[in-house]
């Protein structure tokens, strides 16, 4: 990836989850650290949101989740991402995950989770150090 190619970012909210202050936050802050986001809105489902990810050309997907649906939710995104043949796109999680399910979302492809209180600038440096493209 050379300096002049923008990181293109798809912030999401997967499920019926309705708040999305948080999701806005890492948005603002990745946007401030020089990359393109796309936002998506929320109740997204998986199917969605691979979609737009890939109509979106992105190299990252960030998706937070408050509800407690994160553990199908984000594995239903790895899932359908594999069916579809993309293996190029950094996927995040955040919200409201517990330290419990964080190992089972890792081995399933979710590169990394940051829940509340997560530095904004340690995840754009994460972004940035681990997008794939």
């Amino acid at each position: 990836m050379n300096s002049e190619t923008r990181i293109r970012v798809l912030a999401t909210k997967p499920g019926l989850d309705g708040h999305d202050r948080g999701i806005k936050v890492i948005a603002s802050a990745l946007m401030d650290a020089g990359m393109e986001v796309i936002y998506t809105g929320l109740r997204q489902t998986p199917q969605q949101i691979v979609e737009a990810a890939i109509q979106e050309d992105v190299d990252v997907i960030t998706m937070s989740s408050l509800s407690g649906a994160h553990d199908y939710l984000f594995p239903k995104v790895m899932e359908i991402l594999k069916e579809k043949g993309v293996d190029d796109i950094l996927v995040l999680g955040g919200g409201i995950i517990p330290d419990d399910d964080i190992e089972a979302l890792k081995s399933c492809g979710i590169a990394e989770i940051f829940g509340p209180g997560s530095d904004t600038r340690e995840i754009a440096k994460f972004i940035r150090e681990n997008v794939k493209r």
